[in-house]
Parts: structure tokens; C-alpha cells; sequence
């Protein structure tokens, strides 16, 4: 007897479907947010919140980052956080932003006034 195949996707669908968070927000590029994040330091944990701009982001289901810029003491920073990842605790959109790319890496060469971007009043 002849049996099918099982298609890889699906299964894999079907893993992720239980270690995707169903509680985030719609963000874009170009939305200022700030996270919730949960940080081990030693034996202790603590939340820290981190704030910026969405420069970029990067969808494949369960492995979605989104690159995360700002300045602190006149040196840009960005890092990339995985969205479904467990340590992060919350996701709260501050501002969105009215932009025309899908990635902003234009802002690394600017500074101060010229980062400004346009927002979106929906």
C-alpha cells in the first residue's frame, strides 16, 4: 500500500504553532516601541525595558527578528531580538511612523533632528 508523504511544513507548523506568542502586537518598521525584557544576572532575574526605533525586520514564523536602533551618549545602537522569544515579557508601541523602505539603515549615517520620521496618524 502506497501511503503519502507527510509535507515538511506542516509539521514544522504544527511544533511552532505551540511556541508562538499569540499576545504581540502589530508592529512595522519605522514604530518606535519599548520591550520588556527578562535578564539573568547570576541566580537573579530582573526585567529591563529597552526603547528605540524598528529599523528592519525579518519574517519566518517563529525565527522573526526585528533590529531595535538607538542612541545613547551620542553612539548608535542596535540590536536584534527574536519576537517569540520567552524572555521577552512585554511589547508596547509608542509611536508609528509614516515610512517609505523596508529597511531604514539610512538612519545609521544620520544624527540628532535628521532621524526624525514622519508620523502616522491611523
Amino acid at each position: 500500500m502506497y501511503k503519502k508523504p507527510y509535507k515538511k511544513n506542516f509539521i514544522i507548523n504544527e511544533v511552532e504553532k505551540d511556541f508562538k506568542k499569540l499576545t504581540i502586537p502589530i508592529i512595522d518598521i519605522g514604530d518606535s516601541i519599548k520591550m520588556s525584557i527578562l535578564i539573568q544576572e547570576g541566580h537573579k532575574q530582573r526585567i529591563q525595558t529597552v526603547e528605540g526605533v524598528i529599523i528592519s525586520k525579518n519574517k519566518s514564523q517563529l525565527n522573526t527578528t526585528i533590529t531595535i536602533r538607538k542612541t545613547l551618549q551620542n553612539i548608535g545602537v542596535e540590536r536584534v531580538y527574536l519576537i517569540h522569544s520567552p524572555l521577552i515579557q512585554k511589547i508596547k508601541i509608542m509611536r508609528k511612523a509614516k515610512v517609505r523602505r523596508a529597511k531604514l539603515y539610512y538612519l545609521r549615517s544620520r544624527s540628532g533632528k535628521a532621524t526624525r520620521l514622519k508620523t502616522k496618524f491611523n
